[in-house]
């Protein structure tokens, strides 16, 4: 099967999960003349709990633990739920706590998208396993359902009559482009750059209009087109073009300068965007904040986690307008940090708006679609 935790902790995981399953196998089995009952002993008509004794196991429920795990490996949720729907052994099976955390483990690495509805609680993932019980099911469980729907999730194209209808009449009324403010360590520090093959690749996001100077060296805007909506992406930079050239070549890190900085008394970095990106931020439809989601990561989280949330600062602006965390590697063989794990490492469970995580590799924009429409969507929500 798949592993998708790493060393001696998913290992753990997976023998306490088949402890945990040939346990309830046993148990089952000792309550009638059962596959797995050697000395068959005879259940009475009704047990100590009064309730009827179980049949005898079927064909799938008598199979081995192993093979039976391997099986549901393959099964969507959904499928899960059937299942368990088709017998009290295995509604008890995929009920088992210890299961579902095993498939999210697994799974998590391999999610491309999570939001601020279904990022799962990062607690739930240090509980020992001897603590797990039957009301932790719900827990791993719905994180599950959640993560998996997030991924799954397509926005719709196609449109009800009343959304149709709707859109005629927003098209007959002049309307102001979306505009969204884009910046991080995900423009400056991949080998691959996410702006020069935003400008040369049509064929993904069609442009609509020439970069053009905005913000002293350090910002330029940039208008695409998407299923016939026009908007707008400023990219801001934390130094000129040269000096960005000058740092990759020396390995040394400038000031940033898009902001002030200054020590707290605690010691730790204050920043505060300069006038100009304040302006800005106060104007936006949103953010596309463009992480370095490759590893090793070559920046300061903490310097990463301050400086957004001055850009997010509710002193200027709406709080509830959209992030797009766009969580960028070069290339599809490099290793990357989970959507998950980066939500959890940038702190935007913390956050009061909507935001969206979504996996895009640079070198060929793969993803970058995905993130590009949720983020249209939660805009056009906003402003109707």
């Amino acid at each position: 099967m798949a592993q998708g935790g790493g060393g001696g902790e998913w290992s753990r995981l997976e023998y306490a999960l088949r402890a945990s399953l040939r346990l309830l196998r046993d148990s089952w089995a000792q309550r009638g003349r059962l596959p797995g009952n050697p000395r068959g002993v005879p259940a009475s008509a009704e047990d100590d709990t009064g309730e009827s004794p179980p049949p005898s196991l079927s064909a799938l429920e008598a199979l081995p633990i192993d093979v039976l795990l391997y099986i549901m490996s393959f099964l969507e949720p959904r499928d899960l739920s059937h299942l368990g729907s088709t017998s009290r052994y295995l509604r008890l099976t995929v009920q088992d706590p210890l299961l579902w955390r095993y498939f999210l483990t697994r799974d998590l690495h391999s999610w491309p998208a999570v939001d601020w509805k279904s990022l799962p609680d990062a607690k739930i993932f240090n509980k020992p396993f001897a603590e797990l019980n039957d009301s932790a099911t719900c827990d791993y469980m719905e994180a599950y359902k959640k993560c998996y729907s997030c991924c799954k999730r397509r926005l719709n194209s196609s449109q009800p009559i009343y959304g149709t209808v709707a859109s005629l009449l927003q098209s007959l009324i002049t309307q102001a482009e979306p505009c969204f403010a884009m910046f991080g360590p995900g423009l400056e520090y991949l080998n691959e750059s996410l702006v020069l093959k935003l400008m040369t690749s049509p064929e993904v996001l069609p442009l609509a209009g020439v970069p053009s100077r905005q913000i002293r060296g350090i910002g330029s805007g940039l208008t695409f087109h998407l299923n016939g909506q026009k908007f707008n992406i400023l990219t801001l930079h934390s130094k000129t073009r040269k000096e960005r050239l000058q740092a990759k070549e020396e390995d040394t890190n400038p000031i940033n300068k898009m902001f002030y900085e200054k020590n707290r008394l605690d010691g730790a970095k204050q920043y505060r965007p300069i006038e100009h990106v304040k302006h800005m931020c106060g104007l936006v439809d949103g953010f596309i904040y463009v992480a370095d989601a490759e590893v090793p990561k070559r920046h300061s989280l903490l310097i990463e986690v301050a400086q957004m949330a001055a850009m997010l600062d509710p002193a200027l602006g709406p709080s509830d307008r959209p992030l797009l965390v766009l969580s960028c590697i070069s290339y599809a063989q490099n290793e990357r940090i989970p959507c998950v794990h980066l939500a959890h490492q940038l702190q935007l469970n913390l956050l009061g708006r909507p935001w969206r995580v979504q996996d895009t590799e640079v070198a060929t924009l793969t993803g970058l679609l995905d993130g590009i429409q949720w983020l249209l969507e939660q805009a056009r929500r906003r402003n109707t």
